[in-house]
C-alpha cells in the first residue's frame, strides 16, 4: 500500500538533484483528499518553502478550463458545433491552405469548408503554434500575434491577425495543435459581450469557488506566486519570465488579450474543484455546470482512428492509449496510455501544461490528482533531455497516488 509520504519523498528527490524547484500536489478519492504535499522552493533565491496556496501559471492546463465554458455557451444554444466559426468571426470566411505546412506562405489552396466550433475544440482547425511547424509560417505567427501567451494585441485585432494567416491542414483534417483554444476563448467572450476573464469567473470560477484562478495574480496574492524556473545551457536551473521581460514581470495593466490556451494562472486546490467535475457528471457538491450527457460528449474521443495516428507534438506522437475529447486527453488503452498525459480507467481525462503543470480525473475510480510546478524549458533542449524530470516526477506521482489503498 503506498502512502502520501512516499510520494513526497519521491518528489523531493528529483528537486535534490536540481531537475525543478518544488511542487505542490494533491490526490482526491472516496469524496475527500488522501494527499496533499507541498515540496522544495516557492523561491530558491530566498529560500521561500513552497506552499500548497502556491499559485503557478498552468499554461496548457487552461484549454480544458476554456473548453468547459464553451460547452456552457452551447448548452445555452449560442452556437452549435458545426456551426462555421465565421458566424462570430466573419474574418475567418474564404481561408487558405498551405500547400506543405513548412511551405512558402503564398503556395495556398483555398480551404474546402469553413471551420467551426468543433474544429477549434479539437484542435482540427488547421491552426497551430509558431513553434511546431517552422518555416516561414512560424515568423509570420509571431509578426502577427505578438507576445506568446501575453500578447500586446487587442482581442479583435489578434483575432484578424491570425485570420490573416494561412491555415497548414484542411478544417477537420488532423489534430494539430496549437492556437484553437486561444481562438475559442476570444470567440466566447465575443458571444458573451465581456472579456474572457469575466466569462470564465462567472461561468467557472464563481460557482466552484476558485477564488485564485485567472489571467492576473492580484498585488495582495503575488508573495505567493511560485517562481518560474528554467534551465541554462549547462542544464542548471535558472530563474526564468513568466512574459515578456524581466523575470516574474508582470502582465501590464493595458492588456486586454486573454489566453484561454495557456494564459491561467492557479493553485493546486482551485484546479482540483474544476477536475472534480469530471467525476461527478458535470457537478461539483452540489453545483452543476454542464449536464452529463454535455460531459459525456466533452470526454469521449473525437478523433479519427487515422488522426490518432498521425497526431504528434515535437515530432513524437500524442495518442499512444490516447483519444481526444472536446479540449482534454482521454484513455482508449490503459496499457498503452502513458502517465505523462493521463492514465487510468478507460474514460480518465486529463491535458498536462508546458510550465510543468499535470493533472487528471479517473470516473472509474472517482479519483482526481493534480500536480503543479514550475519547469520552463526550451525546446531546443528537448533532444538534450533538459527539464525532463519533471515528467518522471509525475509517473512516479501517479504510480504512487495509484497505489492508494491497493
Amino acid at each position: 500500500m503506498s502512502s502520501p509520504d512516499k510520494i513526497a519523498k519521491a518528489i523531493e528527490a528529483y528537486i535534490d538533484s536540481d531537475q525543478f524547484a518544488g511542487a505542490v500536489s494533491l490526490v482526491w478519492r472516496d469524496g475527500k483528499i488522501v494527499q496533499a504535499g507541498a515540496v522544495g522552493w516557492r523561491d530558491r533565491e530566498t529560500l521561500d518553502p513552497m506552499a500548497r496556496d502556491a499559485i503557478f501559471r498552468i499554461a496548457s492546463m487552461s484549454k480544458p478550463v476554456t473548453a468547459l465554458a464553451a460547452l456552457t455557451l452551447l448548452e445555452e444554444g449560442r452556437f452549435s458545433l458545426d456551426d462555421p466559426i465565421s458566424t462570430w468571426a466573419p474574418e475567418f470566411a474564404g481561408m487558405r491552405v498551405l500547400r506543405s505546412p513548412a511551405g512558402p506562405l503564398d503556395e495556398t489552396d483555398p480551404a474546402v469548408r469553413e471551420i467551426t466550433f468543433d474544429d477549434l475544440l479539437t484542435h482540427r482547425s488547421g491552426l497551430t503554434y509558431s513553434e511546431m511547424t517552422g518555416g516561414p509560417i512560424d515568423a509570420a505567427y509571431r509578426a502577427a500575434l505578438g507576445w506568446d501567451i501575453d500578447s500586446e494585441r487587442s482581442p479583435d485585432a489578434w483575432i484578424a491577425g491570425l485570420a490573416t494567416l494561412p491555415l497548414i491542414d484542411q478544417p477537420g483534417a488532423g489534430f494539430h495543435y496549437g492556437h484553437s483554444s486561444d481562438l475559442l476563448g476570444l470567440l466566447i467572450a465575443r458571444m458573451d459581450g465581456t472579456s474572457l476573464g469575466e466569462v470564465l469567473k462567472r461561468r467557472i470560477f464563481d460557482p466552484l469557488g476558485m477564488k485564485d484562478t485567472g489571467f492576473i495574480v492580484p498585488p495582495e496574492k503575488r508573495d505567493r506566486r511560485a517562481v518560474m524556473y528554467g534551465f541554462d545551457e549547462a542544464g542548471s536551473i535558472i530563474a526564468r519570465a513568466t512574459l515578456a521581460g524581466a523575470v516574474m514581470a508582470e502582465r501590464p495593466e493595458h492588456l486586454t488579450y486573454e489566453s484561454g490556451g495557456q494564459g491561467l494562472w492557479s493553485t493546486a486546490d482551485d484546479y482540483l474543484a474544476f477536475a472534480r467535475l469530471f467525476v461527478g457528471e458535470g457537478a461539483v457538491d452540489g453545483v452543476r455546470l454542464l449536464k452529463p450527457e454535455t460531459l459525456a460528449l466533452m470526454t469521449a474521443n473525437q478523433l479519427t482512428e487515422e488522426q490518432r495516428g498521425r497526431g504528434e507534438m515535437f515530432g513524437m506522437p500524442v495518442f499512444t492509449g490516447h483519444g481526444f475529447g472536446l479540449g482534454l486527453a482521454v484513455v482508449m488503452d490503459p496499457e498503452k496510455a502513458p502517465a505523462t498525459r493521463c492514465k487510468g480507467g478507460v474514460g480518465t481525462v486529463g491535458w498536462p501544461g508546458a510550465f510543468g503543470g499535470w493533472w487528471q480525473a479517473d470516473p472509474t475510480d472517482g479519483s482526481v490528482m493534480v500536480f503543479l510546478a514550475h519547469n520552463r524549458f526550451e525546446i531546443e533542449q528537448l533532444s538534450k533531455g533538459v527539464g525532463l524530470g519533471v515528467y518522471g516526477a509525475i509517473t512516479e506521482f501517479h504510480a504512487l497516488a495509484s497505489a492508494f489503498g491497493s
